[in-house]
């Protein structure tokens, strides 16, 4: 890719370049090179800015404007979705699958994308931010079948989230909506959603300028938040909760 883009230097703790100066096509295109460290990764997410790449690409970054985010307390499902939530057995846990999920979001197929950008060194980095406390998931099954997740890093009060799938139809709404109403629950206002698209448009997100964007993470991400497995702050929903609608 013969892009002339700023590229990162050997300190995973290095400044990356203002997002002011990212690139308008492709939307959001900031800095090549670095690493995937979980030093690199998390002073990226502190700034509001992620990896996304596909296998045979250099290593590239991105803080988009708009940015998609989600209100905890606004994410929606319809309302015949949530009349079938009501008989649904589905129960909803947190970092008892982490790489599970991960690898399901990586062999899900996309719309327009030819291959996955969880690419086996990405898998690798988020797995290890998970064993580190800072990557989490959320997983919904129907008995023992793992049948939709979300997964994503959490830093102060903040989450950036980063894949879902669905292995039963519903099951990444499911998962979305209970991740929200927790983080709700805990007084995390907001959920990064990255880049905008149709299914995420109708479930709640919110297209947000950068700058605004990146003035409210700076506030969250310093507050206090906690390291480690999210499993028992999280506990055991069923999914037939998010039938009715949070507060």
């Amino acid at each position: 890719m013969a892009l002339r883009l700023p590229l990162l230097p050997d300190d995973p703790l290095a400044p990356f370049p203002d997002p002011i100066l990212a690139r308008r096509v492709p939307d959001g295109l900031l800095a090549m090179g670095g690493d995937l460290s979980p030093e690199r990764l998390f002073n990226a997410y502190r700034h509001g800015i992620f990896p996304w790449f596909s296998a045979g690409q250099p290593l590239l970054w991105w803080c988009p404007d708009p940015r998609a985010v989600f209100r905890t307390d606004h994410v929606r499902l319809s309302s015949r979705f949530r009349r079938q939530l009501r008989q649904s057995q589905w129960t909803v846990r947190a970092d008892t699958a982490f790489d599970r999920v991960i690898e399901a979001c990586a062999a899900t197929p996309r719309a327009g994308q030819g291959g996955t950008w969880i690419t086996d060194d990405m898998l690798a980095a988020y797995c290890r931010l998970h064993r580190l406390g800072h990557a989490h998931s959320v997983e919904v099954f129907d008995g023992d079948i793992l049948v939709g997740g979300i997964y994503g890093v959490a830093i102060g009060r903040m989450f950036f989230g980063e894949s879902m799938f669905s292995g039963k139809t519903g099951g990444s709404k499911v998962a979305l909506a209970a991740l929200a109403r927790q983080l709700h629950n805990w007084g995390w206002p907001l959920l990064d959603a990255q880049v905008e698209n149709d299914h995420l448009l109708s479930l709640g997100a919110e297209l947000w300028p950068r700058p605004v964007f990146l003035d409210a993470i700076a506030t969250l991400v310093a507050q206090p938040g906690w390291t480690g497995p999210w499993t028992g702050h999280f506990g055991e929903m069923a999914a037939s909760e998010l039938a009715t609608r949070s507060a």
